[in-house]
Parts: structure tokens; C-alpha cells; sequence
């Protein structure tokens, strides 16, 4: 079972359910994240109702260190994105999985 989904499946998808053609399915897919990424560092978040919440999150600057050499090794400062999953999503996937 593959577990990667990548855009060209769904292009591929989009293509052959909807009935597009497949530029038109690939220009689709393309603005849709776009549209995702450019609300996301405007906004900080974006809420896809029934699906979930992506978030962005500062995280501090720290000290790490590397595991092989014991080197401590300053962490600079970055942001993250974080994902919570609706209830309406989590219920979904909770009963597929119990079926």
C-alpha cells in the first residue's frame, strides 16, 4: 500500500472525476495550495472547515546537541506549522478505522 499522496495524484484525480483536463486540473491543485500558503503567512492561521486548523508557530531559539558528538549546537529562532484535526475529521478517520 502506498502511503505518499502526491500532486500529481490529485491532479490525476481531479482529472478523471471531474472531467478536466489535466492542465486545468494541475493549475487547480497549484492555486489551491498556493491560496493555502499566502492566507497562512498572512493570517498566521486558516481554518478548513471540517478538515482542520494550520497554524504557525515561533519557536524560540536553543541549545541542542548533536547525539554522535555530544556538541552543544545553537538552535536558531523559526517558525513551524502546526495542524489540529476538526472533530468532524477525527470522528471520520475513528470510524473508518473501527469498521
Amino acid at each position: 500500500m502506498r502511503i505518499n499522496l502526491t500532486k500529481k495524484d490529485l491532479v490525476n484525480i481531479v482529472y478523471m472525476q471531474i472531467g478536466f483536463s489535466k492542465q486545468i486540473s494541475e493549475n487547480l491543485i497549484e492555486e489551491f495550495f498556493s491560496l493555502i500558503i499566502k492566507n497562512l503567512l498572512i493570517e498566521k492561521k486558516i481554518k478548513i472547515s471540517k478538515f482542520g486548523t494550520f497554524t504557525i508557530r515561533e519557536k524560540k531559539s536553543r541549545i541542542g546537541r548533536n547525539p554522535k558528538t555530544n556538541e552543544e549546537i545553537k538552535i536558531s529562532n523559526r517558525n513551524v506549522v502546526l495542524f489540529k484535526a476538526s472533530k468532524e475529521f477525527k470522528e471520520f478517520v475513528n470510524l473508518k478505522i473501527n469498521e
